[in-house]
């Protein structure tokens, strides 16, 4: 592709943002791309020129354009490969054969995922904690960050520019043409970083402060936080505004926020869930009412993120929780919130086997029950309604004594 098309943007006077964006993707292995995503790659300029992970096999063009517009992408002599999911190794080979660099670097466990994607005679150099390699007047020095979210994932610091490339880490599914944090709206930011974070690393929760630490320990200083998703982050204020979300976000601190989800066949659980949300209202805790038909799991575990409890409605359908719902509460059991309490209800015609089953949900995602389950047959009576109310008071009244505690 001509080298005028795609344009590489400066980033540092020897580093420049060379990756691609895509505008039209709008689901990410389950999670709602609303705004897209970039695949973020970086061109270091030294005596070893380097490249800083690739982008999606169908972005490899746009990739090497943007590289062109700087160098010969024949000059690149190191590929630094931080996490070897495909959005970021998809088109690494086709990279490998065409520049023909001298090193290719990944983890440990990078290097072993990255033969098992494209075969074992894909020649890469296994990096551990702690190891460097020079660029001549700089130097790239290698932090494991397993499970920060996969078990090949990898930092890249370069200390002379204090810029750490952190994968996955920090970043966001956002596209735009601006490409770096201070251009972006606040609300953006605080929005897209929170989801990223709720659809992607709130399982690994536990390890953020154990990787901050480390960061810490090694004396690591931060000019700049350049992720493989989203925008860069190069002020001192975005880069605080981003480690302490991170911070904020994996200590899973409940506030005073209930989401009620819940889907309906003939309005009969419709109807419960908007009494219920106003019992919770009543106490002072904000409710999210979240009809199924019309919310997407992501964003629902986006709204989870901060909230003390989690409220779950399903009529029964051939015996089962109904399919919406299901989904929902799979996908969530997998993320692996913590210190929410829960509560269930729904309406049936002749089983009632729904409630029981979101019950087990709670169960599995270790979420202690708020309040007793209220099922109705068929709809709702006025004394239905008024238990759903209470039911929704003791909710709220159970998360106001969680807020209160921590």
């Amino acid at each position: 592709m001509n080298n005028d098309v795609f344009k590489a943007v400066k980033v540092t006077d020897d580093v420049y943002w060379v990756g691609a964006i895509d505008w039209g993707i709008r689901d990410f292995h389950g999670y709602l791309t609303s705004r897209g995503t970039t695949y973020n790659a970086f061109l270091v300029i030294d005596d070893k020129i380097t490249l800083i992970d690739t982008v999606k096999a169908q972005y490899k063009d746009e990739l090497m354009a943007r590289i062109a517009s700087i160098i010969d992408p024949k000059e690149i002599s190191v590929i630094i490969s931080n996490h070897s999911e495909m959005d970021h190794t998809g088109c690494l080979p086709a990279i490998i054969d065409e520049v023909k660099p001298d090193k290719v670097y990944a983890s440990t466990m990078g290097a072993k995922t990255i033969k098992a994607h494209f075969g074992q005679d894909i020649d890469i150099e296994a990096v551990k904690e702690g190891d460097s390699i020079s660029l001549g007047n700089m130097d790239v020095t290698f932090m494991e960050t397993r499970m920060l979210h996969w078990p090949d994932s990898m930092f890249s610091y370069i200390p002379q520019k204090k810029i750490l490339f952190s994968q996955d880490g920090f970043g966001m599914h956002y596209a735009s043409f601006e490409r770096f944090a201070d251009q972006v709206d606040d609300t953006i930011l605080d929005h897209e970083g929170a989801k990223y974070y709720a659809n992607i690393l709130l399982p690994y929760s536990g390890l953020v402060p154990k990787t901050f630490a480390k960061v810490k320990a090694a004396g690591i200083e931060l000019d700049i936080i350049a992720p493989d998703h989203g925008p860069i982050w190069r002020t001192p204020e975005d880069i605080k505004f981003i480690l302490d979300s991170y911070s904020v976000w994996s200590a899973q601190k409940v506030e005073a926020k209930a989401v009620v989800i819940f889907d309906t066949m003939w309005d009969a659980t419709a109807l419960m869930a908007r009494v219920i949300s106003e019992g919770i209202e009543s106490t002072g805790v904000h409710v999210k009412l979240m009809p199924l038909k019309g919310s997407h799991r992501s964003d629902v575990a986006t709204e989870v993120l901060n909230a003390g409890a989690l409220v779950v409605g399903s009529p029964t359908i051939n015996n089962n929780i109904f399919p919406t719902v299901a989904d929902v509460l799979s996908y969530l059991r997998g993320l692996k919130r913590k210190n929410m309490v829960g509560a269930a209800f729904g309406s049936y015609g002749w089983s009632g086997e729904a409630i029981p089953q979101i019950e087990k949900y709670f169960e599995e995602m270790k979420i202690d029950i708020a309040s007793d389950s209220v099922r109705v047959q068929y709809v709702p009576t006025e004394d239905d309604l008024v238990k759903c109310r209470e039911m929704g008071i003791e909710i709220g009244n159970k998360v106001i004594a969680n807020v209160d505690a921590e």
